[in-house]
């Protein structure tokens, strides 16, 4: 457990600013995630140290295409999550409201990476912006050692999150679902603003930070062709024709196995859609052995 980083009193009780939630939070209460708690006026982690996850992978498993390719990273994560996405692929921990965890502090994260001839380290599988903490201090460690750090998240960091983290972070994967849309957003992750994931992008490329954004296409739910069209319009006119775009196909997990898996006719239309939008460079995911 340790003291959060980014957070306001309001007499008694804490207003967190690390995610667009901006919880605020009665005294012995737990931030909307469920890993951040008000302990007498001061919010604390509950999850420092803790990682439910600890994998060396190949970089473009983050999806990360244009950055560092070939290269490994030390992928940890811990329990909770800031959205309740009703199809998450790793729902057994984001969505575990018990904390718990192997004891993993930042400095053997940073052992490891080194001992499985990782070259950076990569907060990854649940949402770093809810371990803010863990995910700071790892960083700022391991670029001592020499390693980079990438994030992938959903995006919802408050831009005083992003400047706060900047100074050790390298890259950062940006989880769009549903091609953005609001509805979908609201019913299917509980998710009340897409405003603040637009926010986070936009200042992420003021720090100069390497920026890849992923789409998954959620068959019936958010599969529309002209919100891909609306959002990829977005990132050209925002982030740039050079920003990597990954479409990912959806597969059932968690609260959506009774829906199949997205044609691969509606990704074909999805890539066209990016493309003649004016993205240079646009790649489908979760498609073994397609072109």
């Amino acid at each position: 457990m340790k003291e959060a980083y980014l957070y306001s009193s309001l007499n008694g009780q804490v207003q967190c600013h690390l995610c667009g939630r901006r919880c605020i939070i009665p005294n012995s209460g737990v931030g909307f995630c469920g890993v951040r708690k008000n302990i007498d006026g001061k919010l604390y982690s509950l999850v420092y140290g803790k990682a439910v996850a600890a994998a060396a992978d190949p970089i473009m498993k983050k999806p990360l295409y244009h950055f560092h390719p070939g290269s490994s990273v030390m992928s940890i994560a811990t329990v909770g999550c800031n959205f309740r996405c009703k199809y998450c692929d790793n729902w057994v921990i984001s969505q575990d409201r018990e904390v718990k965890g192997m004891d993993l502090p930042p400095s053997k994260v940073v052992q490891l990476a080194l001992e499985y001839d990782c070259q950076g380290v990569s907060y990854t599988y649940t949402e770093p912006t809810i371990f803010m903490e863990y995910a700071y201090d790892t960083a700022k460690l391991a670029r001592e050692k020499g390693l980079f750090n990438t994030f992938v998240t959903n995006g919802y960091m408050t831009p005083e999150a992003v400047e706060f983290v900047s100074p050790f972070l390298d890259a950062a994967t940006v989880d769009f679902k549903g091609s953005a849309n609001p509805e979908f957003y609201k019913t299917m992750a509980a998710v009340p603003d897409v405003e603040p994931i637009y926010e986070c992008l936009k200042a992420l490329k003021s720090r100069n930070i390497h920026v890849e954004v992923t789409d998954l296409i959620v068959t019936k739910y958010g599969d529309s062709i002209d919100d891909v069209k609306a959002l990829t319009s977005w990132i050209r006119d925002n982030l740039g024709p050079d920003t990597v775009f990954h479409i990912l196909r959806f597969h059932p997990d968690y609260k959506l196995t009774d829906v199949p898996s997205t044609p691969l006719n509606t990704l074909e239309k999805a890539y066209e859609a990016a493309r003649d939008v004016g993205l240079h460079y646009v790649y489908l995911g979760n498609v073994p052995g397609h072109r």
